[in-house]
């Protein structure tokens, strides 16, 4: 490669590193609930998503190492060729009883869920209505199945309603920047009313929200009826890895037999079905994680509140509070990290320019003195 070739190719860097865009990962050199260590300092994690810890339940982590021993660490080829395992079957059953649906599909992830849903009910110039603040695989899905993406203010329904019918209504459930819910009822009967299928991704409800876990839909008291096709990740509150759409027998045979992101993929490691089906089973009987998850979101919002923090209203564990300007947001991060806090700093154009922010996620594994350092490191790094 020449060294004006190379120029060319490193310039798009210089671009994002000028404009405060660059990204590098960050490893952590171990991590034991929400205390890790990052290049070799001893950090507390506000921004993950592991809400009710499950991540190293001992029940969750217990089940994935012996069916590692039982089934090996791969599956070995895709779903349709020989993929497909006993625990495959069997957490797909349970979970549409769980859910109350009559079949679910197990995907590799929620990004490859939604491309998959999608494509399967919406082709090319086929309307797929959505909320502005969707995740970005509804919003991807839309467009690599060639259909007509079309979005709605956020969470205005009179807007969505000037945009209907279509082949295809998403949404949210738990929107994941803002951290508000989508509401679902009035979505539920718009999609009714319009005779429109109804998609609700509910990555960041299932588990934290509703009865039993079920999510932001049931929290809404809504059922299969209103939403024919949910969308559950398991690697939030879950704690585990990959997702599971939820739909009538039909749909979920549709998936089966046109989801390109399902067809054309390796199976998950059927150890990993396991560790989610007991997941699920813990989430079951984990209302006081739940309780102790509200307790801190609580706590966090009263204290924020005390020392006039800008947070975004929201009732769920993902807590935004806003620092414009990418630059300013980047170096509010950093602070917070020298104070021995790992929190996200959210840039444009992944929210609206103006409205960059500090994208906190709490979990029960923090504790009360945990939640008021991070307000006091907060304040500091707002002034």
């Amino acid at each position: 490669m020449s060294t004006q070739q190379a120029a060319v190719l490193e310039d798009p860097l210089a671009q994002l590193k000028a404009a405060g865009l660059y990204r590098q990962n960050k490893t952590l050199s171990q991590r034991q609930g929400h205390q890790a260590m990052l290049d070799g300092r001893a950090v507390t994690l506000f921004c993950s998503n592991d809400y009710l810890g499950l991540s190293q339940h001992p029940e969750v982590v217990r089940a994935l190492q012996q069916s590692a021993d039982d089934w090996g660490v791969g599956s070995g080829a895709a779903h349709l060729i020989s993929g497909h395992h006993g625990p495959h079957a069997e957490l797909e059953e349970a979970f549409a009883d769980f859910m109350g649906y009559e079949a679910a599909l197990l995907f590799s992830t929620g990004y490859m869920a939604n491309l998959g849903v999608i494509s399967t009910f919406a082709g090319r110039h086929d309307v797929v209505l959505q909320d502005k603040l969707n995740h970005a695989s509804l919003l991807d899905g839309a467009k690599l199945a060639g259909a007509k993406l079309s979005r709605y203010r956020h969470a205005d329904m009179q807007h969505a309603a000037t945009k209907l019918p279509a082949k295809l209504l998403a949404s949210d459930g738990v929107f994941s920047m803002d951290g508000d819910i989508a509401p679902l009822a009035e979505l539920a009967a718009l999609a009714k009313q319009q005779q429109t299928p109804l998609l609700v991704d509910d990555a960041h409800g299932f588990g934290a929200l509703g009865p039993q876990g079920r999510g932001s839909v049931a929290a809404a008291g809504l059922t299969a009826a209103d939403v024919p096709l949910q969308l559950c990740t398991l690697g939030k509150a879950g704690g585990t890895f990959g997702a599971i759409l939820l739909g009538s027998r039909s749909d979920i045979e549709r998936c089966v037999n046109t989801a390109r992101s399902y067809i054309y993929t390796t199976a998950l490691p059927a150890a990993m079905a396991s560790a989610s089906l007991a997941a699920l089973n813990v989430l079951r009987r984990a209302d006081d994680l739940r309780q102790k998850l509200q307790a801190n979101i609580g706590l966090f919002r009263q204290g924020s509140e005390q020392l006039g923090l800008p947070l975004l209203a929201s009732s769920t564990a993902i807590q935004p509070l806003l620092v414009p300007g990418n630059q300013a947001v980047m170096a509010a991060s950093q602070q917070l990290l020298e104070a021995g806090f790992l929190v996200t700093a959210i840039r444009s154009p992944t929210v609206a320019v103006g409205a960059e922010r500090l994208r906190i996620t709490l979990s029960v594994d923090h504790g009360e003195d945990d939640i008021n350092r991070l307000l006091d490191a907060l304040a500091e790094a707002c002034k």
